[in-house]
């Protein structure tokens, strides 16, 4: 099994096939928050990404699922009139096995959504739902961040010796294993 492996590689959460998620059986979408839905930086939710998260909530019960703790979460949530998780401690399972009992989902029901690999990808690995991996939307981190980014270009040397994954190199479906 690879743990830091992702089901799904892309470029931004708007390149992500949802249509395909939805034929899949997906029903709840978990993305991160920073340098996923929006930058460090960003007080407000970018207008691109409101407009992608409502359109979704047509199709599908949408969360975040952060690590930060409740101010950082709260205007997301409130401007995106959806719920989440804070203080989720990804790699842990917490948040997503709180969505899951909380609104009955199966875990083959839920898309964890990133950009790294060490929290999101893992703890949706671990957690045995969909995980889709997409490129940090800027180059700031936290700095305990800046030790996942180092560990997590370690793992992605390797799988891309073994051929299982690359940089710069997007798909919709895992097809190893």
């Amino acid at each position: 099994m690879h743990l830091f492996l992702p089901d799904m590689y892309q470029k931004n959460i708007h390149k992500i096939p949802y249509s395909s998620l939805k034929k899949q059986g997906i029903k709840c979408l978990v993305f991160d928050l920073d340098n996923t839905l929006g930058l460090i930086s960003d007080t407000k939710v970018p207008s691109d990404t409101k407009k992608l998260i409502q359109s979704l909530k047509k199709d599908f019960m949408v969360f975040i699922s952060t690590n930060n703790g409740k101010n950082r979460i709260k205007h997301y949530l409130d401007e995106l009139e959806i719920e989440g998780t804070f203080y989720s401690l990804k790699p842990s399972r917490r948040g997503l096995r709180s969505i899951s009992k909380k609104y009955h989902f199966q875990n083959s029901e839920i898309a964890m959504i990133g950009d790294q690999i060490i929290t999101d990808v893992l703890s949706g690995n671990r957690f045995g739902c969909c995980t889709i991996l997409v490129e940090p939307l800027g180059k700031k981190d936290l700095k305990i961040t800046a030790l996942n980014r180092f560990l997590e270009k370690i793992i992605l040397n390797h799988y891309q010796k073994k051929g299982f994954f690359e940089r710069g190199k997007y798909y919709e479906s895992r097809k190893i294993l």
